[in-house]
């Protein structure tokens, strides 16, 4: 029974497009109750069978506009359910404010401040690697979290101080994964989209939820990279920005991608053609999160050459590449690097090797001066491809000069 009625409490939720946090308020306006002696994580065991809401049940059923009945009764779903970001939030609450708070008090002003720190780490990551990073973006996050917790503050700007952990933990998690410490940008992403939630941010947790099922797909996950992006996209629905679907399905084709086989090749096909779709309602009356300014057509013909590189579509996705990284700046080494070496890999496949090998050695020569673990894993990727063509002189040369790499 307690299994059947966190089930219908949960379905309810997700139709009314709640958040765990967002229920647990209406259950307490709903007993007239002041404070929250219902939160988040009480729902979150409602929901997973952990416990049964027995004298919270008629609250229950009045926040969600339905009868006791209802909530008890159980549902036979006509096809498996789709797995949600709920599935991928941290085990217990590390947002949870302390019962005692001892800190100051928090208004706007100190959110204006975070918002601004984050900003910049973000433009930072954009010439700086992982390796140079991390330290700066976990202290960051470590001051953000403790801020929140301790301090006193507003609803309102509780929330908003949730949506800027948010984000940090978006770029955070990037830099973390970035310097190869994969684990630890998995904690930070599992928390970031436990805070988005929290704040009612879908548009934010389905992009911190993308950027692990990146991460994922990258690391020998590509079954939950899979599961984990389209979840990203399933929760966010139709009411996300265009730019934010666009990421979605962007990352949605990475995903079936890596996961391999001529189906996941075609599904691939067809969301990069959703992601064109999404990106084309994208206008001047459009507002998108400022987070997302970089996303635009220029990504997603780079998103689409790599498809086609990672599917072994040279023709395809040499002409992509050139055209892709002719027009590139040049202070983003990294990316430069990056793109560059998906070229390489397209080239050996069309069986240009010399050429090969030259775009190799630029890899080899950019990654040889930046901290990142996602250009020294594409150069190892580069020179085993090469391997295969080890006779041709070119090739030869190149292999003996980096045989350590």
């Amino acid at each position: 029974m307690g299994s059947d009625i966190g089930a219908n409490i949960r379905r309810l939720r997700e139709e009314h497009e709640w958040s765990q946090a967002r229920l647990a308020r209406e259950i307490c306006r709903a007993a007239g109750l002041a404070g929250d002696p219902v939160g988040r994580q009480e729902v979150s065991r409602w929901e997973n069978g952990k416990r049964t809401p027995r004298e919270w049940l008629s609250f229950i059923a009045t926040a969600l506009g339905v009868s006791e009945e209802t909530l008890r009764t159980p549902q036979a779903p006509a096809e498996p359910p789709l797995p949600t970001l709920a599935d991928f939030l941290p085990g217990d609450d590390p947002l949870r404010p302390l019962e005692a708070h001892a800190g100051r008090r928090i208004g706007m002003g100190a959110v204006d401040d975070l918002q601004q720190r984050v900003h910049g780490l973000r433009l930072a990551d954009d010439v700086l690697a992982g390796g140079d990073l991390i330290r700066p973006a976990l202290r960051e996050l470590r001051s953000a979290v403790k801020l929140y917790r301790e301090g006193t503050h507003s609803g309102e700007v509780g929330r908003q101080l949730l949506r800027q952990i948010g984000e940090l933990t978006q770029i955070a998690g990037w830099i973390a994964s970035d310097a190869g410490q994969h684990e630890e940008a998995e904690r930070v992403y599992r928390l970031g989209i436990s805070a988005a939630r929290q704040a009612e941010d879908h548009t934010l947790a389905g992009n911190i939820a993308g950027s692990l099922a990146y991460q994922f797909s990258n690391t020998g996950r590509e079954s939950e990279g899979l599961t984990l992006a389209h979840a990203a996209l399933n929760d966010a629905g139709s009411k996300a920005p265009p730019k934010a679907r666009a990421l979605y399905l962007d990352r949605v084709a990475w995903a079936h991608t890596k996961a391999g086989g001529i189906e996941n090749g075609q599904q691939a096909m067809r969301a990069l053609g959703e992601a064109g779709e999404a990106l084309s309602e994208d206008g001047p009356g459009t507002e998108s999160p400022a987070y997302l300014y970089w996303v635009d057509a220029g990504e997603l013909r780079v998103m689409e050459s790599r498809v086609y590189a990672e599917l072994r579509r040279p023709l395809r996705a040499v002409p992509l590449l050139r055209e892709v990284l002719g027009g590139y700046d040049a202070t983003h080494t990294r990316e430069m690097a990056l793109y560059l070496s998906w070229l390489a890999v397209a080239l050996a496949d069309a069986n240009e090797p010399e050429e090969a090998a030259a775009v190799a050695e630029r890899v080899i020569t950019l990654a040889a001066d930046i901290s990142s673990e996602r250009t020294a894993e594409r150069v190892r990727v580069i020179l085993a491809r090469l391997r295969k063509c080890a006779e041709v002189p070119e090739v030869a040369t190149l292999l003996a000069e980096h045989q350590a790499a």
